[in-house]
């Protein structure tokens, strides 16, 4: 895109938006030209649903109270509420640097695409090493999502009946079932999706604000001094000693972990130049806000740590409902909101990750290519990319009959190949002088540019080195790197046996 067919315009504090004079926003035929290929989606999103969907994927009750137990061995309050700052900074830096890559090449590839087009050279390796990084992340994180979900069931029912504890097996078929469920609506709702997309978000503030309102009135456990509710801090449990707090940032992490897969929705919204990025960037300030409203009365009203830590199943939150709210009843009906924000999560979760693997299907770089890459005429979706998310779910479910820290590898896998995923170009695009992503129609400028790609590095770096690390000492079993190396393993016979002589990477593409 020229520079005299541009004009520029504020999209806020550091951030420009080129807008095309004439034109207005570039259309799909020019998307298609462009980016190198041809439209298979229907554009039914527009900002508001693309930030909703984002806000569903991150669903911060179910984000930060799913793996709140980590917090609790991380010390507590201090890296509960200090955390969710720390980590609000952090991961919308990676928004801010995905945002620019998205803005200047707004295609469902995502990460492998944004490689392929701003690396100088070794263009083809460096796409399928982040595809399949990419692939693994979208797929565990999904995965963690159903299976988090299954774990929260579970330690719902023990508030009724503390002597019953779901066998490995009842896990699994819970988890298998909302699979189901979640491609059953995925693949012929598609056309609602959007709407309930919009839903969630609704849902999700209504259920914080009653969540808020009903932990602060009952506090059947007490109520703590503001200090001791942003400040106490408890090194004991996790066996980290001064480095117990950083075991704490993993719930907040977690919960932001995905904001990257809303990038792979590119192809099913108009102008995606300028709306996929406003829509990564607004997710974490959104949806941080909101969370602050969620943490706080939790921590101060949260029981004595000691006691959280042996809650079923490990799962904090439904314990610390039922003590706060000092009945079942009352803890089964905060809970009950949580399970259905983390429904909506596993829909919009799922859509994503399906889009994701549709995206690198069609660049001919996994087995089957060709069948995962079909798009449905009639439904409009790419069903057997669905299918194909679905199953390699359910296969690594099998994990939980042999291992209780199923959940937390999972997590583990799920953050660290997403995060290695988002590096990857943004490193390639810094160290290549940025010279690509200043030429998108939405970006932040050569200086703060520089600041917050760096600050997303760091971070990125560091994310790898907390997620490797077991939540508490001694380490049981931790089958993160197990499920890393073996798709790893996957990825590289693929290449030997087949793409290495076929795969070609993406289009070319000079961008937007």
């Amino acid at each position: 895109m020229a520079a005299d067919d541009q004009s520029e315009k504020p999209g806020g504090e550091g951030v420009r938006v080129l807008e095309q004079q004439h034109k207005g926003s570039v259309t799909e035929g020019e998307l298609e030209t462009v980016l190198g290929y041809k439209t298979e989606m229907a554009r039914n999103r527009s900002l508001w649903t693309l930030l909703f969907q984002s806000l569903a994927i991150a669903a911060i009750p179910y984000g930060m109270g799913s793996p709140l137990i980590s917090a609790i061995y991380g010390g507590g309050q201090l890296s509960i509420f200090l955390g969710w700052i720390i980590i609000l900074v952090l991961d919308e830096s990676i928004a801010l640097s995905l945002g620019e890559l998205a803005s200047r090449y707004p295609t469902s590839g995502g990460p492998s695409y944004w490689s392929f087009q701003v690396a100088p050279k070794y263009k083809v390796a460096l796409a399928y090493i982040t595809g399949w990084v990419w692939l693994i992340g979208n797929w565990t994180i999904t995965l963690s999502v159903n299976f988090g979900f299954a774990s929260l069931l579970s330690a719902t029912i023990s508030m009724y009946h503390p002597d019953f504890l779901m066998s490995d097996w009842q896990l699994l078929l819970v988890f298998y079932a909302l699979c189901l469920f979640t491609f059953v609506i995925c693949t012929f709702f598609n056309k609602y999706l959007p709407m309930v997309d919009t839903i969630c978000a609704g849902f999700t503030a209504l259920s914080i604000v009653i969540i808020l309102i009903a932990l602060s009135v009952s506090a059947a456990s007490g109520r703590h001094s503001a200090a001791y509710t942003l400040g106490h801090y408890d090194t004991s449990f996790a066996g980290y000693g001064s480095f117990t707090f950083f075991i704490g940032l993993l719930p907040s992490a977690y919960t932001f972990s995905a904001i990257g897969m809303i990038s792979a929705m590119a192809e099913e919204c108009a102008d995606p130049a300028v709306k996929v990025p406003w829509a990564l960037s607004l997710c974490v300030p959104i949806g941080g806000f909101a969370g602050f409203f969620f943490i706080i009365p939790i921590c101060a009203t949260l029981p004595p740590l000691a006691d959280v830590i042996l809650a079923p199943v490990g799962q904090a939150l439904p314990y610390i409902f039922h003590t706060v709210m000092g009945s079942p009843g009352g803890g089964l009906g905060l809970i009950f909101l949580v399970l259905v924000i983390t429904l909506f999560c596993s829909i919009s979760i799922t859509v994503a990750a399906s889009r994701c693997t549709w995206a690198f299907a069609r660049d001919d770089a996994i087995p089957g290519a060709k069948i995962w890459a079909k798009v449905d005429e009639r439904l409009g979706v790419p069903v057997n990319s669905l299918a194909l998310v679905t199953v390699v779910q359910m296969l690594l479910g099998l994990i939980n009959l042999g291992s209780s820290s199923a959940f937390t590898a999972f997590v583990s896998v799920g953050v660290q190949a997403l995060a290695l995923a988002y590096g990857i170009p943004i490193a390639i695009s810094l160290f290549c002088g940025r010279k690509e992503v200043n030429k998108a129609r939405w970006n932040l400028g050569q200086t703060l540019g520089t600041i917050v790609n760096v600050l997303a590095l760091v971070w990125i770096a560091f994310e790898l080195v907390l997620f490797s690390m077991p939540t508490a000492l001694p380490v049981t079993s931790n089958y993160a790197s197990v499920v890393l190396i073996g798709f790893g393993a996957i990825a590289a016979l693929w290449y030997a046996v087949y793409s290495r002589t076929s795969y070609k990477g993406p289009p070319a593409s000079e961008g937007l």
